[in-house]
C-alpha cells in the first residue's frame, strides 16, 4: 500500500557543488533535503565532484565541465532518472536550465518545481552586471514554465508576481532555515563564550560582536568595510568596551588581515571549523548589507541561536522583526549612526528566553512540510 510519503516522488538536479555542505548556500540546500527526505521521497542527480553521504538516493552522474549547462544530453539522463525512480516531480535548483523545463513540459508529464534562491537577475543587476537584462527574460521563462516555484522570501516572490506575472497560487515561500528548534541553553553559550574569549584574549567585560560572510563577494566585502570604516568609529566613541570579531575567507591579500585595525577593537578570525561556536558566544550580530538579493543566511542562523541581531533593510530581506520577539532591529540603509547606536542598545538589553515564533517560520522540519502541503494541494 502507497503512503503519503510514496505518493510525492522527486528528482532533484544539482549542477554544482552541495556536499558536504560547508557555504550558507550549500546548506540551503543539503538541510532542506535532510528534511524533506523524511516527507517525500528524495533523489538527486548532481556532479562529480559532490561528496555526498545522505540518507536519499544521490548520484554523481553530472560532469564538472561548465557546458553541462547546456548539454543536450541531459534531457535524456534525467528522462531515464526520473522513469526509474518513478518520479512524479522534477526540481530545479535556480532557474538555469530554462531550456531544459520547456523541454520537459514539452515532452513529458511531470511536474516541473523551480527552487529559486534570489531574483538572480535583480542580483547581478545589483552588483553591475551589464547582461543582468537578458537574465531576466530567461528567468522569467523559467519560471513561467514551472508548476511550482519556490521563493526564498515574500519580497522575491512578490516581484515575479508584479515583474514576471507568475500565478500566485503556483508560488510558495520556501525560506531558508535552521536545524535548531529551540534555544541553546545557558551553560552552551556560556562554555562557548568562555572558549572564544580564551582563544581570540577578549577580557570577560568586553562585548563580543560578531560580523560572518565570504570576503570575496562583493556585498560582503563592502559590509565589512562598512564596519571598518562607518560603523566600528562610531562605537570607539561611545566608550563601550566591545570586540568585533569578523569571521569568513577570501579576505584580500591587500587588507592585511585586518592588522591594521587590531587596535580598534577588530579581530580577523578568518575561515573558522565552528561558525556555530562563534555564533554562540557573540552578544549581537551585525549584518549590515547593502547588495545582493535574496535572504541573509547568516542572519538566520545567528536569530536561530537567539542572538541580538541589527542589520541594514537590505541585509534583512526575508526577516520580519515581528517574528524575532525583539532579537532583531532593522535600520535604514546607510544609517550608520543609527546601526551603531542600535548595536549599544542590543549590548545592554536582556533578551527573552523564548523564539518559537521564530521556530515556526525557519526551522527545517517546518519548512519541509510546508513544501511537501504545497505539492499536495
Amino acid at each position: 500500500m502507497s503512503t503519503t510519503k510514496d505518493s510525492i516522488r522527486i528528482l532533484s538536479l544539482v549542477p554544482y557543488k552541495v556536499f558536504p555542505a560547508i557555504m550558507g548556500g550549500q546548506k540551503g540546500i543539503a538541510l532542506f533535503y535532510k528534511y524533506l527526505s523524511q516527507q517525500v521521497i528524495l533523489s538527486v542527480i548532481t556532479t562529480q565532484k559532490n561528496e555526498a553521504n545522505e540518507s536519499y538516493s544521490v548520484k554523481n552522474i553530472l560532469t564538472n565541465s561548465q557546458v553541462r549547462y547546456i548539454n543536450p544530453s541531459i534531457f535524456f539522463l534525467l528522462k531515464k532518472e526520473a522513469k526509474q525512480t518513478k518520479s512524479t516531480h522534477l526540481l530545479f535548483e535556480h532557474p538555469y536550465f530554462g531550456w531544459l523545463i520547456v523541454l520537459l513540459k514539452l515532452f513529458t508529464s511531470y511536474k516541473i518545481i523551480v527552487h529559486s534562491h534570489n531574483i538572480e537577475s535583480e542580483r547581478f543587476r545589483s552588483v553591475g552586471k551589464w547582461w543582468w537584462k537578458m537574465l531576466w527574460f530567461y528567468e522569467r521563462m523559467a519560471y513561467r514554465m514551472a508548476d511550482y516555484v519556490w521563493f526564498k522570501t515574500n519580497e522575491d516572490l512578490t516581484y515575479a508576481i508584479d515583474q514576471y506575472k507568475l500565478d500566485l497560487k503556483r508560488c510558495e515561500v520556501i525560506p531558508y532555515g535552521i536545524e535548531m528548534d529551540s534555544l541553546p541553553s545557558e551553560n552552551e553559550i556560556e562554555n562557548s563564550k568562555n572558549v572564544i574569549q580564551q582563544q581570540c584574549h577578549i577580557p570577560n567585560e568586553e562585548k563580543i560582536f560578531l560580523f560572518n560572510g565570504t570576503l570575496n563577494y562583493k556585498p560582503n566585502l563592502d559590509a565589512l568595510k562598512h564596519i571598518l570604516d562607518d560603523i566600528n568609529p562610531l562605537l570607539m566613541t561611545a566608550g563601550l568596551k566591545y570586540k568585533i570579531i569578523v569571521c569568513g575567507k577570501n579576505l584580500p591579500a591587500d587588507m592585511n588581515e585586518l592588522k591594521a585595525y587590531i587596535n580598534q577593537h577588530i579581530i580577523y578570525a578568518g575561515f573558522v571549523d565552528d561558525i556555530d561556536l562563534y555564533f554562540k558566544a557573540c552578544d549581537v550580530f551585525l549584518n549590515p548589507l547593502l547588495d545582493g538579493g535574496g535572504i541573509k543566511t547568516k542572519l538566520v542562523e545567528a536569530l536561530g541561536f537567539g542572538k541580538a541581531a541589527v542589520s541594514s533593510l537590505n541585509g534583512a530581506i526575508g526577516v520580519e522583526e515581528a517574528c524575532t520577539q525583539g532579537r532583531l532591529t532593522i535600520i535604514a540603509d546607510h544609517d550608520w549612526q543609527g546601526f551603531a547606536t542600535s548595536i549599544i542598545e542590543k549590548a545592554s538589553k536582556e533578551i527573552s528566553n523564548d523564539n518559537n515564533l521564530f521556530y515556526q517560520t525557519f526551522a527545517w522540519k517546518n519548512i519541509a512540510t510546508k513544501a511537501k502541503q504545497c505539492l499536495s494541494k
